[in-house]
């Protein structure tokens, strides 16, 4: 063996070694459902276990890289496509940080799926999170601990421990467009916020309650942030390589 080819083999060596991975992991193909509902996990993570359920690759890209839209992924048609998804369950330490988590989810898609991509900006639809005029008005939470949803109703967050960028990833689920956190405020807030879906009924005439605002509103009045349209470029995760098919465990 030449020395060109021994050096490129303990470079790709290194390479792989410094990659952030799970202990074990397992990824598979989805079993077809069983009648009409799917039960989908978007992507979990509890004492250094990762979950997701009934995934299309898209999904899994999302969550690995922290996106909030699946707008900000492009590539082929299948990746978004229901009928191929995917069942994914890694396991790492129980103290693994978040944030390592997700590099490691990263690691395994990429030697999974073959997943090759690449980052561009583009123009898309999307709003930006800011601190209104006077200041925010968001408890800030005591102490460490997870994010924690208090209430499940279609016009109310109510968060324990959240912070602005999860805050922001929230609210694009609520609009159904990317929204990105330019409010520089660090740490985990208590987040409580009620507003009028743009959907509602009409209050009945007779009532004597004041109509709750809606979400734009709602978002200055209550929490004193402000959501904004932008048409700046964003940066896209485009999807350049991927197998339909992930290696098997």
């Amino acid at each position: 063996m030449g020395k060109s080819v021994v050096l490129w083999v303990l470079l790709m060596t290194g390479f792989a070694a410094a990659q952030p991975a799970f202990d074990v992991a397992s990824v598979k193909p989805s079993p077809p459902p069983e009648g009409d509902l799917i039960n989908i996990n978007l992507g979990g993570a509890s004492h250094g276990v990762v979950t997701l359920a009934n995934t299309t690759l898209s999904e899994c890209i999302r969550y690995a890289y922290g996106l909030a839209n699946e707008d900000q992924i492009a590539g082929p048609d299948w990746i978004r496509d229901r009928h191929i998804r995917f069942d994914i369950t890694a396991k790492a330490p129980p103290a693994t940080p978040p944030d390592q988590l997700l590099a490691m989810m990263q690691t395994l898609l990429a030697q999974r799926f073959h997943l090759v991509l690449h980052r561009e900006p583009r123009r898309i639809p999307h709003f930006e999170l800011t601190v209104a005029k006077n200041g925010p008005k968001l408890p800030a939470a005591p102490g460490d601990g997870p994010s924690v949803r208090r209430y499940y109703e279609k016009n109310r967050l109510s968060y324990t421990h959240v912070p602005m960028d999860r805050f922001a990833v929230l609210l694009s689920r609520v609009l159904g467009q990317p929204v990105f956190d330019k409010t520089a405020l660090k740490g985990a807030f208590d987040v409580e916020l009620d507003w009028t879906p743009d959907d509602a009924a009409p209050a009945p005439a007779e009532t004597d309650s004041a109509p709750r605002p809606d979400i734009f509103a709602a978002i200055q009045q209550q929490l004193g942030l402000k959501l904004e349209a932008s048409k700046q470029p964003v940066e896209v995760l485009v999807v350049d390589e991927a197998e339909k098919v992930p290696v098997a465990n």
